[in-house]
């Protein structure tokens, strides 16, 4: 296999969204989870999305992993590798998107390396360097109350500049309005001045475009999805890639069809409100699952009930109040920790009584139910809203089978009926 892309992405959700996107671009892409194992037979891909939990653990952690996943990528040919971060730039002060970016950036030996998060098809733009969610700053938005990595800062040189030992600089928007060549003139004035990262302006996908050609001119960017498209289409635009059909098998597979959510934010709790109009949905006590594991087997014994008539939904999702008093009461850690492994025991549960059709929402969750269900790889089939995709399991032991791992603010009100009626 050789690769024309490969990329680290720092959670689950978060690379299927990426994985999405290369498809949708062209791109035969496949989603692994974690580094490769190498008796893992893959498909002949024009790029490779390596899945990481490594977002909000410890900062050391998460540089081991991410440059274990560069040296497999560029080991299968890959020239330029893209760090793939949230589109809301979620990182704590002490990391870890400064740390894992000064370290690939070391072992990529550029000289500089582009940053944006900027995703304009779900509302992420940059400008002057400040973030924005929709019409409002990061620090404004909904993220300002992420139970994990709350964002309180809108400027990304700031925020990056506080957890990387590189001097960090911007590219404007007047800037990458003039082209390709005026963004390779600032950014060779930048080395010059020893800075090491560069956070670029994107408002509108044309000119991702443009970052995305200047990017392939080094081994490595970071960026969220939005800068995925501008590889994407560089690549392609180059001849270096011939356009592909973007779709996976899509080969019925029947039978029961679960959903399980653990994220808190605004949208998928929305979501699970209005799920409770056309499927049974059983709300879980955050502070039993703590306790134990009577919240497992009650989700288990109340799926048996249920999951012969149609689709069912388990949630553990709180509003944030809800979650901050958990946390203050047990630790933050502790209380995440205890829900998310409650949530794979119950999905282990579910594909144990026949489920082979999945749909998790929430970053935290979707990566402790993979990584519980043991799956090594996705090939990437329809998608069910901007940057959720159906997933088809390869190599799994249990077979053949689909899932969707929605980030928490993705997709509409009907999001869970949409994924399953794309689940065959």
């Amino acid at each position: 296999m050789t690769l024309a892309l490969g990329c680290i992405a720092d959670d689950y959700t978060g690379a299927s969204d990426l994985a999405n996107m290369l498809t949708r671009c062209g791109l035969r892409t496949v989603q692994t989870i974690g580094v490769p194992d190498d008796a893992l037979a893959l498909p002949d891909v024009d790029a490779v999305v390596v899945s990481l939990k490594s977002r909000s653990i410890e900062a050391s952690q998460a540089v081991a992993r991410s440059r274990e996943a560069d040296k497999w990528l560029r080991a299968r040919g890959a020239t330029h590798v893209l760090f793939k971060i949230c589109s809301t730039f979620d990182s704590t002060d002490a990391g870890n998107i400064g740390p894992v970016m000064d370290a690939l950036r070391a072992d990529s030996g550029d000289a500089i390396v582009l940053v944006t998060p900027a995703f304009p098809g779900t509302g992420r733009t940059v400008y002057q360097g400040n973030l924005f969610v929709g019409s409002v700053p990061l620090n404004e938005s909904p993220l300002k109350d992420h139970p994990l990595n709350p964002m309180h800062d809108s400027n990304l040189e700031r925020v990056l500049a506080r957890q990387s030992k590189s001097k960090v600089g911007l590219v404007d928007l007047a800037t990458v309005a003039k082209g390709a060549e005026a963004i390779r003139a600032k950014l060779i004035d930048f080395a010059k001045q020893g800075i090491g990262a560069a956070i670029i302006d994107a408002v509108f996908d044309p000119e991702l475009e443009i970052i995305g050609q200047v990017a392939l001119d080094h081994r490595l960017s970071v960026g969220a999805s939005g800068m995925g498209l501008g590889l994407a289409r560089g690549l392609i635009a180059s001849g270096r890639v011939s356009a592909a059909s973007a779709s996976a098998d899509q080969k019925a597979i029947g039978g029961p069809v679960a959903c399980l959510a653990g994220s808190c934010s605004q949208a998928t709790l929305a979501q699970i409100a209005h799920a409770e109009k056309s499927m049974p949905v059983l709300r879980l006590d955050p502070e039993k699952i703590v306790a134990g594991s009577s919240e497992v087997r009650r989700a288990l014994d109340w799926s048996r009930e249920y999951l012969g008539k149609g689709p069912v939904l388990i949630a553990s999702s709180s509003t944030p109040d809800q979650v901050s008093a958990l946390q203050a009461r047990h630790g933050r850690d502790a209380a995440g920790h205890a829900i998310e492994q409650a949530m794979a025991a119950i999905s282990e549960g579910l594909v144990a009584a026949g489920v082979r059709r999945l749909v998790i929402a929430g970053g935290e969750t979707s990566g402790a139910v993979v990584d519980r269900l043991g799956i090594p790889a996705f090939l990437v089939g329809p998608e069910i809203a901007v940057g959720v995709p159906v997933l088809r399991c390869v190599g799994w032991s249990e077979g053949d089978a689909v899932t969707a791992l929605k980030s928490g603010n993705f997709g509409g009100p009907d999001f869970f009926n949409d994924a399953i009626r794309l689940m065959p």
